[in-house]
């Protein structure tokens, strides 16, 4: 699966620029700066270079107009002047390779491990345009994923697309090392959006793991780099799944998350000029987060499928805020984390009756699609009747539902929390069993 090695050199060799365009700075606003003597020659987009007396800053561009070319610094313009020297530059070579794998990049593909990085042969642009609608295959088969939730009451299929929206502190994190660990994929794609420089050391050691990342690439950026930086790093990450995707193989892709991803695109796009009025987001926040995630889900004719998982942070729970909102209309099902049940030691936390997985009834077979309406129909009764249960003010026999609901309820909890090496035939024979008010599960 490996390119050869000096192939790969040779191909890195010849891509690199030697003639670059060259202009003067004009303004300088904090970490903003105008750009003239490039009005041929550059466009909105483009990444930039300020070379001063003692550094040189990064920068893009986010606006055109007749003063010239506007440009948002990564690191601030201090030590920036007028007249410095500006060079357009072609964005860094991103070009995966198998030899990637274990490995932990940033979102131009410079290596954070401390190890060299060989780019493959074959180039991936970043901002890459989603597969044909009309040549796209329809889901793949049902995954195994190791946690009974998801082999039985919300099933995930190869090439689906899944919501994770949770609160901070619920769980998050810990269950999507639980995916990577557990799922049925060839490769693993990890994006670290805005992530806590101490928590990406941790989130490779800890919750991938050794075993785990050797098939996993795990695409960071640190809360304290660049909104460009940071925006870059979920696109950077969907074309090295794409790659291996191209390669006919299944690819799990976790991004951690999309509300920073649009944060960054918020703040670069408002630098831009662009205002800032769906609750604080820009109008064009929607279609970013749909070009982004129409590029996964399943291949063409002889490619595999990207299996993505995109977590959401909701504030409160508030389901209903814009980018939790926007990103409900695009996917294939969403996971919602309760607190609540995480308070109560059931992990993971999934609230299932606001929980949605758009492969179903297709990933089920008949019987198994009964077996999940009866968990569902017992956990909605249990829920509507739950205040008068817990203060001891329900009769039992007052109805024939809520006492079948509180007869197996503790059996279903239980069996919600299950993780272990079992497939869905034998998960789903243990949800019979709790649907029948067997208390004790065998885990």
């Amino acid at each position: 699966m490996s390119q050869n090695f000096s192939e790969c050199a040779t191909n890195h060799i010849r891509s690199q620029k030697l003639r670059f365009d060259v202009g003067r700075v004009e303004k300088v606003a904090n970490n903003m700066i105008v750009v003239g003597g490039l009005d041929m020659e550059i466009c909105l987009g483009d990444r930039a270079e300020v070379i001063s007396r003692d550094c040189r800053r990064a920068g893009e561009v986010v606006r055109l107009d007749k003063d010239g070319a506007v440009v948002l610094l990564e690191q601030g313009g201090a030590g920036v002047g007028i007249g410095d020297r500006v060079r357009v530059v072609c964005a860094p070579g991103f070009s995966p390779d198998a030899s990637w794998l274990g490995r932990v990049i940033d979102p131009d593909g410079t290596p954070l491990d401390g190890r060299a990085l060989i780019p493959g042969v074959v180039a991936m642009p970043v901002d890459a345009a989603a597969p044909s609608a009309h040549g796209r295959r329809s889901f793949g088969v049902r995954l195994e994923t190791g946690l009974a939730v998801f082999n039985t009451l919300l099933p995930i299929v190869r090439g689906q697309r899944l919501g994770l929206f949770a609160g901070s502190g619920v769980g998050k994190s810990t269950l999507m090392g639980n995916l990577a660990n557990g799922i049925d994929v060839d490769v693993i794609i990890v994006a670290l959006v805005g992530e806590r420089g101490r928590e990406v050391q941790q989130f490779v050691r800890d919750t991938i793991g050794e075993v785990g990342m050797k098939r996993t690439v795990v695409i960071a950026a640190t809360s304290d780099q660049s909104p460009q930086t940071r925006r870059r790093c979920a696109p950077s990450a969907m074309s090295v799944a794409e790659y291996f995707r191209n390669q006919g193989l299944q690819v799990l892709l976790l991004v951690d998350s999309i509300t920073r991803f649009c944060e960054a695109h918020r703040e670069l796009v408002v630098a831009g000029g662009e205002p800032a009025n769906l609750r604080g987001y820009p109008a064009s926040t929607g279609p970013a987060i749909a070009r982004l995630c129409e590029r996964a889900g399943p291949g063409g004719d002889g490619q595999g499928d990207i299996t993505a998982v995109f977590s959401v942070l909701v504030a409160g729970s508030d389901m209903d805020e814009p980018v939790a909102d926007m990103l409900r209309g695009v996917l294939d099902g969403h996971v919602v984390l309760d607190r609540q049940i995480a308070e109560q030691g059931r992990f993971p936390a999934v609230d299932i009756l606001r929980s949605v997985s758009r492969s179903l009834p297709a990933a089920a077979s008949q019987v198994e699609n009964d077996l999940i309406h009866h968990a569902r129909a017992a956990l909605s009764e249990y829920d509507r009747s739950k205040l008068m249960i817990q203060s001891g003010l329900y009769v039992a026999g007052s109805d024939p539902n809520t006492d079948k609901a509180i007869a197996c309820f503790s059996a279903l909890n239980d069996f919600l929390g299950i993780i272990d090496s079992r497939g869905a035939l034998a998960h789903f024979a243990k949800l019979r069993q709790s649907l029948a008010g067997v208390s004790r599960i065998d885990r």
